[in-house]
This record gives C-alpha cells, sequence and structure tokens, in this order.
C-alpha cells in the first residue's frame, strides 16, 4: 500500500488536529498569543516533503525537509520560543500523524506498517534537528545583533557620564556581572567555533546562547535607564505635547504588563471611570511613567492585586494612585526612595536581581518635566501607594 497518499489526502486534518494541540498545551506557552497562521508556519511543507520520501523506495531525499525545517526553527526564535517548546510541538506533530493515519496503516502489510512508521519517525527527528541547528543560528545573529547595540549605547553612555563621575563606581558595580557573564560566553562560543566549524545542535550550546541573552537584555535595559536619566539631568528631553487620552493610555500599559503579574498570579485592578477625558501633556513621558510605576509595583508584590485608580481633581487637576500589596517601604527609607541607584533592603529581604534602583528615579524627574508633582505612602509589610498629581494642561514656557 502507497500510505503516502493518505498522508496528503488528509495532510489539512494533520495540520488542524496539530495547531489545535500546541494551542491547547501548557506546556507551549509562547504560542498562546499567536494566530493559527503563525503557529502552522512551515510544518505544512514538512509533510509535504514527508508524503514525498514516503512514496519512494529509497529515503534519502529529504532536500524540502531541510529547507521547511530551517525556517520553521528560525521563526520560532523569533517568535520567543525556547528550544523544549519546540521539541514538543516536535512530539505533538508525531502523534498526530499516527492518531489520523492509524486506520489506514492498520490495513497494510506489517512490512508496509513498520516501513513507513520508521520513515515517518526518521523524518520527523531529521526535522527537529534542522530546526534546532537554525533556531540555534537565529539566536547567534540575535546575539550579535544585540552585542552591536550594546556596542553604541555603551558609547553614548561613556559620553553622557564623562561628567557625572559620582555615579560611575556604582554603575560599574551594576554593569560588572553581566557584562562578565556575557564576555565569558562569547569567548566560549569563540573557542568552540574555532575548534569546530559545524555547530553542534544539543542543548549546552543553546542554554548558553540563553543565558548570553538573558544577561545581555538586562545590560541592555539597565545602560537605556541610565540614559534616559542622564539625558534629562542634560536637558535633552524635548516635550512633545498632545491631547491625550489618558483612560486608554492606562488600560494599554495594563495589557502590556498583564503577562508579568500573571506569572506571578497578581490581579491588575483598573478604576478609570473618573478619568480625564483628555490632557495635554506629553503622551510617550507620560507613559513611561505609568509603566514604571505598575512595573514597579508588580516587582515588589508577591501576593495580592495591584489597583491603579484615576480621576480629576479640582483646580484643572488630575491624578494617578498605582497601590500594591508588596513588600511596602521603611520609613527612614521612604526620603530616598527617588534618589538614583537607591535600593529597599532589609537583613531577611535581599535587593531583587534585576532591580537598579533607577526606576523611581526617572519617575520623579519625567513628573517633574511634566510638572506635577508625586507622593508617597507606604507601610513595611502591607503594601505601597504612589499618587501622581498633574495638571490638565501643562504650560509651554515661552524662550
Amino acid at each position: 500500500m502507497d500510505f503516502s497518499q493518505f498522508l496528503a489526502e488528509k495532510s489539512d486534518m494533520i495540520v488542524d488536529k496539530w495547531v489545535t494541540a500546541v494551542r491547547r498545551d501548557k506546556r507551549i506557552e509562547s504560542a498562546d498569543d499567536l494566530s493559527y497562521t503563525a503557529i502552522k508556519n512551515h510544518i505544512p511543507s514538512v509533510l509535504k516533503a514527508m508524503v514525498t520520501v514516503l512514496s519512494k523506495s529509497e529515503e534519502n531525499d529529504i532536500e524540502s525537509i531541510v529547507v521547511a525545517s530551517f525556517e520553521h526553527g528560525a521563526i520560532r526564535a523569533e517568535q520567543g520560543f525556547d528550544t523544549t517548546e519546540i521539541a514538543r510541538e516536535y512530539h505533538l506533530l508525531r502523534t498526530a500523524i499516527f492518531d489520523t493515519i492509524q486506520t489506514d496503516l492498520l490495513n497494510g502489510t506489517p512490512s508496509e506498517i513498520i516501513r513507513s512508521m520508521r520513515l515517518i519517525d526518521a523524518i520527523v527527528d531529521e526535522a527537529i534537528a534542522r530546526c534546532f541547528k537554525s533556531y540555534v543560528e537565529e539566536r547567534f545573529r540575535e546575539f550579535r545583533h544585540l552585542q552591536a547595540s550594546l556596542t553604541l549605547h555603551n558609547q553614548e553612555l561613556t559620553r553622557l557620564t564623562s561628567a557625572n563621575q559620582e555615579y560611575l563606581s556604582q554603575l560599574a558595580h551594576e554593569l560588572k556581572h553581566p557584562l562578565t557573564s556575557i564576555i565569558g560566553y562569547s569567548d566560549l562560543f569563540l573557542r568552540q567555533q574555532r575548534k569546530n566549524t559545524q555547530l553542534k545542535d544539543n542543548y549546552s550550546n543553546l542554554e548558553h546562547i540563553e543565558r548570553v541573552l538573558r544577561n545581555g537584555r538586562q545590560l541592555l535595559h539597565l545602560i537605556n535607564d541610565v540614559l534616559e536619566l542622564s539625558r534629562y539631568d542634560a536637558g535633552q528631553i524635548k516635550l512633545q505635547l498632545a491631547p491625550t487620552n489618558v483612560a486608554e493610555l492606562i488600560n494599554n500599559v495594563c495589557e502590556m504588563l498583564e503577562p508579568l503579574a500573571a506569572e506571578k498570579n497578581l490581579q491588575i485592578v483598573v478604576d478609570c471611570d473618573r478619568a480625564p477625558q483628555e490632557s495635554f501633556t506629553d503622551s510617550f513621558q507620560l507613559q513611561q511613567i505609568v509603566t514604571n510605576l505598575i512595573s514597579n509595583a508588580i516587582r515588589y508584590t508577591k501576593s495580592g492585586t495591584i489597583i491603579i485608580m484615576c480621576q480629576v481633581l479640582e483646580k484643572q487637576r488630575w491624578a494617578i494612585a498605582v497601590s500594591d500589596t508588596g513588600i511596602g517601604i521603611a520609613p527612614e527609607d521612604q526620603a530616598h526612595i527617588f534618589e538614583p541607584y537607591f535600593r529597599v533592603s532589609a537583613s531577611d529581604r535581599p535587593y531583587l536581581p534585576d532591580s537598579t534602583g533607577l526606576g523611581l528615579a526617572i519617575v520623579s524627574r519625567l513628573v517633574k518635566l511634566l510638572q506635577g508633582q508625586i507622593h508617597l505612602v507606604s507601610e513595611v509589610g502591607v503594601g505601597s501607594t504612589f499618587t501622581v498629581i498633574f495638571p490638565s494642561q501643562l504650560e509651554i514656557e515661552k524662550n
């Protein structure tokens, strides 16, 4: 029997069944927000190549599988999948194939069944190997791009901080660990490539790449914060004033940060019923303020709720308050909370690993830039509330 014909006729059914399985699998979280087309990717091409191989007596024509799997791996890397999610995808594909053509297989002779099952397994294994290879290469490409971006940012950082020497020692301390990791693993990659021109597809190399990228992104985030602070202190931030829908801006920020809260099982509650319909302000800088306050609340809250309230006040003003049920801030620390590089700590609660002490410093400066005021009410072990009051319309300074 020619099982390739059954596979060709049921390819669409296999793809539909596979996409449904991927969406339902809780171990493939990266597919949660992807469309049907984005999940499907190049799997139909892999199935088409599988049909070609099954229809031959010799199974050495895998060029089309190589091409499809290469493209699949590169796209999955761009979509943020990790290696375990990709491996899980192919496991589900193998299951979908056999479930769909099981009845047809059972109508064949034992030798035909064994040959077809071996070929399908071999093809899926080859697709996985090629997919992982392109995934690694895409991660290397991202790493090279990140390295170039870090170099440019570092040059700008050096220029801007040359007149701000008092923070250099603290900055160097924050940069030391992620930068050391990047240098160490970069050197490891280079030595491996010199020894072997063909990159080995194994989990050890993939873990190295992921660690480099994770530390690189952390370093880039820190550098961006320092640059933002330096630009404000140098008077280089120019406001772009325009009518701004405050409620829509807040909701957009909350939607963006929802996954971070979901990871910690935190609930975000938004009350913008009394928010101003419009405020004449700089929407980008306002978004920076709201984003930093909410992300800070999520970062320092282990369990409970993040509440965002916005309302119109008298005297042509409006306010936004971000409350959390987090660790709280001691009275002696509250006077310093908006200073650069200051971080709240205690003997039983060390600094958070991704905290730089720059977020609230940036917020306080941007609030001042938007002619507002920021206030803090906090109690250790209970939580904190940051309230920012803005004018409904910024006054344009005249030269």
